[in-house]
């Protein structure tokens, strides 16, 4: 009898213990290791918590929200309390403004688990730099040969400054620091500072590879700049699109954006094709957006850079979007499939009189609504808004910073201990 009480009292004990080593609460290595300590321990509740913990600078809002509120003079980081609604009058600047609707996220706090604010930076896996890039270059001499360009190039200069002091950069080389560079002209002054960083950017036109590229860095949608279509509920919605192929924009671009000018021609003279070249004023974004719901199919060209926003204002008109470009980028590629609501030019094929119309022609009707629909139950994830929605843009957006961490710890770890930094890239 007294054998069996001594097992069960045994077992009981084999039992706590196990289950406290396993939540965490007792280290069994400081009992045999006692001299064996980790540089960095996080604690249990974080290790359980699947969310992105990131911590964000608080900056002075001459960095950020003191570009849109400038009535507001305060030198003290903006809070819910203060922050600032997006003006609706800025017209094309609200393209580049992913940088507002992240810190946004962060000021508000986002539905369900993509993403945590921490208040301390120990806790974090990634750091959050709240610096409006894209809109001081819009602000401060949006022309690049205005003295104001100085403004730009100035707060850019500060930033680095006080980044580089802190530990946290310093610990990590800025990789676990995330940048919102959306505009091609964002942080111009001191670009290459921000190589190792992680960018959040809308595609990789202007940059070279050891800048900027996709295993470091996350690409996000362009915020769209016509209204989204919420109530699209046609008896058929195919025969309710009355034009095949619809374009409205600038037709003079740089780099690829050639290829424009080169369509306009080839797509002359067609009577369910409209190609018009326009300019973004408030009247004409909302013309735009009036064409794009009554298209079936929307054109979207490579602009300066391999993608704009067109293909953005096509997704939450429900306008089966038509790429021409052979270079783009597309965001959250890992979790969409574009194929399923696009269709694919290379500029080769685009080029050939007569061959894209033909063959948006020829497209079926139930494979063209099957689209239409798609583009219907994916539009949620190209939306920016305030506060944040589960599964919008931003939301989005954290999730694919949360899949680049291991590359940068990775990438942390390595560094402490390479003689010879990036040997394998020498070969």
């Amino acid at each position: 009898m007294y054998g069996k009480v001594l097992l069960t009292f045994i077992f009981v004990l084999l039992l706590l213990l196990s289950y406290t080593i396993f939540i965490g609460n007792l280290d069994i290595r400081s009992y045999f290791f006692p001299h064996f300590k980790l540089s960095a321990v996080v604690p249990a509740a974080c290790a359980l918590d699947p969310s992105l913990r990131v911590f964000m600078y608080d900056l002075p809002r001459r960095f950020n929200v003191g570009m849109i509120d400038r009535r507001n003079t305060s030198e003290t980081p903006v809070t819910v309390e203060d922050w600032p609604r997006w003006p609706e009058n800025w017209g094309l600047k609200k393209q580049h403004s992913v940088e507002y609707w992240m810190m946004g996220s962060l000021i508000h706090g986002v539905e369900g688990r993509e993403v945590v604010r921490v208040s301390d930076p120990e806790l974090a896996n990634a750091f959050f730099v709240p610096f409006f890039s894209s809109l001081s270059f819009n602000t401060h001499g949006h022309t690049m040969k205005d003295p104001a360009t100085e403004i730009d190039r100035q707060l850019q200069v500060d930033l680095m400054e006080l980044l580089k002091k802190s530990k946290y950069w310093q610990r990590s080389g800025g990789r676990d620091h995330v940048f919102p560079v959306t505009h091609p002209n964002a942080f111009r002054f001191l670009r290459d500072q921000l190589n190792d960083s992680i960018q959040v950017v809308v595609d990789f036109g202007r940059y070279p590879r050891h800048m900027s590229n996709l295993n470091k860095d996350v690409v996000s949608p362009y915020v769209h700049v016509v209204d989204s279509l919420t109530v699209d509920e046609p008896q058929d919605p195919y025969e309710s699109r009355s034009t095949l192929l619809f374009f409205r924009g600038r037709t003079y671009r740089k780099d690829e954006g050639i290829v424009r000018v080169k369509l306009a021609k080839i797509l002359s003279g067609y009577d369910d094709v409209h190609y018009e070249r326009s300019v973004a004023t408030e009247e004409n974004i909302k013309l735009s957006s009036k064409g794009m719901r009554s298209s079936k199919f929307c054109l979207h060209p490579a602009g300066d850079t391999p993608s704009s926003c067109r293909l953005f204002d096509a997704i939450v008109s429900h306008c089966v979007p038509v790429i021409v470009s052979d270079q783009i980028e597309l965001p959250f590629e890992d979790e969409i499939e574009y194929s399923q609501f696009s269709i694919f030019f290379s500029f080769k094929e685009a080029l050939q009189p007569g061959y894209m119309v033909d063959q948006l022609r020829k497209f079926p009707k139930q494979k063209w609504t099957e689209m239409w629909k798609q583009l219907k139950n994916i539009s949620q994830h190209y939306e920016f808004q305030y506060p944040p929605k589960r599964e919008d843009a931003v939301s989005m957006l954290w999730r694919q910073v949360k899949h680049k961490i291991p590359g940068v710890s990775l990438s942390v770890h390595r560094s402490r201990r390479l003689k010879v930094p990036d040997w394998w890239q020498r070969k």
